[in-house]
């Protein structure tokens, strides 16, 4: 009879940090993070020259000073938990959704015209992907109640969903708008559900009686802003070149002062040229009063004009590092700070996101347009190379099917070997497809910039976690921006 093999260990797959003096573990086959005791530094010291034998690291340990019964169950605890795992050992594809996953979130786009010509537009800008020829320009209610339908059908189980109202801009096509609220309240409460609306707007047509319906319909509502007005006027103009902020701004006082059942948020589109993140954020939170401010940059080709630089980066992240150690001083006082980055980050990290694919574009959410015909997500609306199908005629299984196996983190071997992959995924399938040609492709170009921002949230998590732990506990429901 053959003598069992002794395992060999090495350290598994995790990233270190601390957080308000004590020192953590993110676990990245698992996304959940981990406080570290003297127990476990002591095994990940012994393990950080190279493999050792059961019995060699039992030893070490030992001769450390601890018992060899405790030794023994924390070896085992390690196993268990993948802070140490057999030489041998090999990554572990995440699980692929499953094919009829239910449809949470529908984004409608009641019109692919807007009133502003703002330069970087995805959807009509120099990186456009969409293929508006031919096909109606504004959603009539026919493909409204069919797009609702749409979605209480295919999210069997679920018994709240979500719908995104989107443009173009959203309320050139506002009396839609308000029908779509009455008839999917009425068909989600015949099916004893329920439904949560909220919109995009670059909130130039705001309106007392707008804002009062929002209100009354608890709309969550997203403006679309780029600051204070000779920032924001840089792109976002109108299609005679007039800066449309001295028409926003008193709308958007206007709305968060009438729109009383949600918070009203602020969504910046960072340019070059317009990177000045903590004066934005300043302007939008402290001086119109938004509610949270979050930023993403433009999602365009290298070489355009508006485009920000490996150096611009570098800024913007300087000055998120500058709103993420204001974020922690409020979250010790137990207060809210209003930068949306660093919350949906906290989000996820509190939830243990481990993801498959970036977002839920495609799986989970859906985008579909004024003709009714459906996409991945609201940046791929009406472009034929993308399109999933039709409102009317159903989802096509194989061209979804396609889009996820391509998106999944299994499919990115760039990002294997990376920590931060549980939150990225490898990155936006849209900024993918503008940048590299394939929505699957990992946006490499941004590795180093989430890595670091990860390993910041991931510190204020921790700090949170040991000072005020109460505090995470908002975070349990929440759902990025």
């Amino acid at each position: 009879m053959m003598a069992a093999v002794a395992p060999t260990y090495r350290l598994g797959e995790f990233h270190s940090f601390d957080g308000g003096g004590h020192p953590f573990l993110y676990l990245v086959p698992a996304g959940a993070i981990f406080e570290m005791d003297d127990a476990v530094a002591a095994v990940i010291a012994e393990l950080s020259a190279g493999a050792a034998t059961h019995e060699e690291l039992l030893a070490r340990l030992t001769a450390r000073g601890f018992p060899a019964t405790d030794a023994e169950e924390l070896i085992g605890e390690l196993c268990q938990m993948r802070v140490i795992v057999s030489q041998d050992a090999v990554r572990e594809p995440l699980e692929a959704p499953p094919a009829d996953f239910p449809l949470q979130s529908l984004v409608m786009n009641l019109t692919n015209q807007c009133n502003l010509s703002c330069q970087y537009c995805y959807e009509f800008g120099e990186d456009k992907v969409a293929t508006p020829e031919g096909k109606p320009k504004f959603m009539d209610l026919e493909t409204a109640h069919a797009s609702v339908d749409f979605l209480l059908a295919q999210s069997p189980g679920r018994k709240a969903v979500h719908i995104t109202f989107f443009g173009g801009e959203t309320l050139m096509n506002f009396p839609l708008l308000k029908q779509v609220v009455t008839y999917a309240n009425a068909q989600a409460a015949a099916q004893g559900r329920t439904i949560d609306f909220s919109l995009t707007t670059n909130a130039t047509l705001l309106t007392p009686a707008i804002i009062e319906f929002l209100s009354e319909n608890r709309i969550g509502v997203t403006v679309s802003m780029d600051g204070p007005a000779e920032l924001h006027d840089k792109l976002r103009v109108f299609a005679n070149g007039q800066g449309s902020y001295d028409i926003i701004a008193p709308r958007v006082r206007a709305l968060i002062e009438g729109h009383r059942t949600r918070p009203i948020t602020a969504r910046v589109t960072l340019t070059n040229g317009v990177t000045d993140v903590v004066r934005i954020f300043r302007h939008l939170k402290q001086d119109l009063g938004f509610h949270e401010v979050g930023f993403a940059p433009v999602t365009t080709a290298s070489n355009r004009l508006y485009a920000i630089g490996e150096r611009g980066m570098d800024g913007v992240l300087e000055q998120f590092h500058v709103l993420a150690d204001e974020y922690l001083e409020y979250a010790l006082r137990g207060e809210m700070h209003g930068f949306s980055n660093v919350s949906d980050t906290i989000a996820e990290l509190y939830q243990g996101v481990n993801k498959s694919h970036p977002c839920g574009a495609g799986l989970g959410l859906m985008g579909v347009g004024p003709s009714g015909d459906i996409a991945p997500c609201h940046r791929f609306v009406d472009s034929d190379t993308h399109s999933l199908g039709n409102i009317r005629t159903g989802v096509d299984r194989e061209r979804q099917a396609d889009f996820l196996t391509r998106g999944n983190i299994n499919s990115k071997y760039d990002c294997h070997t990376c920590w931060a992959r549980p939150l990225c995924a490898g990155g936006c399938h849209h900024e993918a497809f503008v940048r590299y040609g394939d929505t699957g492709h990992p946006n490499l170009h941004y590795c180093d910039w989430v890595r670091d921002w990860t390993h910041t949230c991931l510190h204020i998590y921790g700090a949170i976690s040991a000072q005020n732990p109460e505090f995470l506990e908002k975070f349990a429901e929440r759902k990025a921006l």
